[in-house]
């Protein structure tokens, strides 16, 4: 499979540089624009737009974004109804490199055409699933 003929799955911390990053040639910001378009496919979970709106709305990240809750909410809501939402059964064969990103492997075992963007560089070095795992610029060169 080519990795252009998958379907995104966009980490946290690429939504999460997507509205702090001031420059709109960024390709986070490509991103997290093209979610909201849509652009292109992706996918959420119940934990991962979980996760995004944990992380949204800590403190120091509020501090630096300057949205409310509900701004954050309103957000969420524009990606989920762009979105293919996927509820995982069971666990992935695969352990995370980081217990907490568990989430995403089970996600990412769920379909073979699901690819993981992300700038974390734990993940993006993860040998399990090699491939499948991109960084944002890799990603939205192929989606401009």
């Amino acid at each position: 499979m080519a990795a252009s003929a998958g379907i995104a799955i966009i980490d946290t911390h690429v939504v999460v540089a997507g509205l702090l990053t001031a420059s709109g040639e960024s390709a986070v910001v490509h991103g997290l624009q093209g979610m909201l378009a849509p652009a292109f496919p992706y996918v959420v979970s119940e934990a991962l737009i979980a996760e995004y709106r944990a992380v949204l709305l800590r403190p120091k990240l509020c501090r630096l974004h300057g949205l409310s809750p509900d701004e954050v909410d309103e957000i969420l809501t524009a990606l989920v109804q762009n979105a293919i939402v996927l509820a995982p059964t069971e666990p992935a064969g695969l352990r995370a490199p980081d217990p907490g990103d568990q989430f995403l492997w089970d996600l990412m075992a769920m379909r073979e055409d699901l690819l993981l963007i992300t700038g974390d560089q734990r993940l993006l070095s993860a040998a399990d699933l090699k491939g499948r795992i991109l960084s944002a610029r890799q990603f939205f060169h192929m989606h401009p």
